[in-house]
């Protein structure tokens, strides 16, 4: 594999160039050292195979909703294979998007009776529409999850 620049860097995972720049002030990827004007580098900094990997890696561990502090010390772990940490890293996620999941499914049942609600032909304003509105909110609503918090 060649040498890449930024955006060879960039564009091998699919990512911007801002991207790059964001995931190294955080410390997530090596920013390399600028060569010598008169080098062959032309003073371009120069990325590798190990870089893309690691860019690819931030990726998915996005995708799999890892924060950037997780990546971080999961990326650390990579060097000391230290799988029990990873692990708890791992399950301490799984916690979070359970609480996540059933926020969700709260949000969801409550929309749907809503919906039920405007569907039913009933007089008066339409309940989806005044479950969002904090004055005329109802008690159910707001326990359903769907009115915002005051």
């Amino acid at each position: 594999m060649q040498p890449l620049t930024i955006a060879g860097l960039a564009n091998a995972a699919d990512v911007g160039v801002e991207t790059v720049r964001y995931y190294q002030r955080r410390g997530l990827l090596q920013t390399p050292e600028r060569p010598e004007t008169g080098s062959s580098g032309g003073g371009v900094r120069r990325y590798g195979e190990e870089d893309v990997r690691r860019l690819r890696f931030i990726r998915s561990a996005q995708a799999a909703v890892f924060t950037l502090e997780e990546i971080g010390e999961l990326l650390a772990l990579d060097a000391t294979d230290d799988r029990g940490r990873a692990r708890q890293i791992a399950m301490a996620r799984v916690k979070v998007l359970d609480t996540k999941i059933a926020e969700l499914k709260a949000a969801r049942d409550a929309l749907s009776r809503l919906a039920e609600e405007c569907g039913s032909g009933a007089a008066g304003p339409c309940p989806i529409l005044t479950a969002f509105d904090g004055e005329h909110c109802s008690e159910e609503h707001d326990s359903g999850g769907i009115a915002p918090s005051p």
